[in-house]
Order: C-alpha cells, then structure tokens, then sequence
C-alpha cells in the first residue's frame, strides 16, 4: 500500500478562497465542504465555510485545508497546519496511529467520520499535529 503525505493549512474564514487559488495555480481537481454540508462543532456562523477541503493535481501537488472551528484557538504562524497521514489500508493507517500516539495527545480517536472510514487526530509528543485517515473517495 502507498500512503501520503500531505500539508493541511488551517484558516480562519479563508480556506475556500486558498483551495482556489491554489487550484488556480496547480490545476487539477479541487474540493471543498462546507460545514452546512457535514455539522462539525463549528460556531454559527460557519455554514459556509470549509470542513474539509483539498487540491489534487496530475503532477503530484496536493494540499487540504480547512477553517478552524470558532470554538478552537487560531492564530496565524501559531497552529497554521497539521501534518496529514493518508492511506488506503486501515490496518497500516491504524499501526501508524498507534506508533504515533506513544507520549502524544490524542485530540480525536481513530475511528468513523462522516469524511473517511478511519480518522484520528493527535499532537505527538514533539508538538507536531497529525490528521491520520483512510482515504475514501467525496461523494458530495
């Protein structure tokens, strides 16, 4: 199995307009989920802004993003991204989960999201935020 690597900028109110600048940029296939698609914690007035997004082009560029939910702490150069760990196997996705998890904060626990079969979220014990997921294609 391959797996990924892949930057995930966090954004307070901005992530649609980088996912299409970015897209504007690189080219290729973007995607971007509001949070009225898929309620997340996110504060009222979020309806419109970016769950879970990302940009994938043929030549190997690929970046997601988000906007913070209001009740999360957010300040740029502060918690700008995190690490993201994507797979298609969700034995090898679990064993990098709990390779990682040793001296870390777990923030999510592996398992179903309404986005991908396996998710986990957690801060290792270098400070290093890691999103880690199975891989499944958006429907929307």
């Amino acid at each position: 199995m391959a797996i990924t690597n892949t930057l995930h900028i966090n954004f307070r109110g901005d992530a649609r307009e980088a996912l299409e600048f970015y897209h504007s940029v690189f080219g290729g296939d973007i995607i971007a989920v509001p949070y009225g698609d898929m309620p997340s914690g996110q504060g009222p007035g979020q309806a419109d802004q970016i769950v879970w997004g990302q940009v994938s082009a043929p030549n190997g560029f690929q970046v997601m993003a988000y906007d913070v939910q209001d009740s999360l702490s957010w300040n740029p150069g502060e918690n700008p991204f995190y690490h993201a760990l994507r797979g298609t196997d969700a034995e090898e996705i679990t064993g990098y989960f709990k390779a990682l998890s040793e001296g870390a904060t777990i923030l999510v626990p592996l398992g179903p999201a309404v986005f991908s079969p396996l998710y986990g979220k957690l801060t290792d014990r270098f400070g290093v935020t890691w999103i880690i997921d199975v891989i499944a294609p958006y429907n929307g």
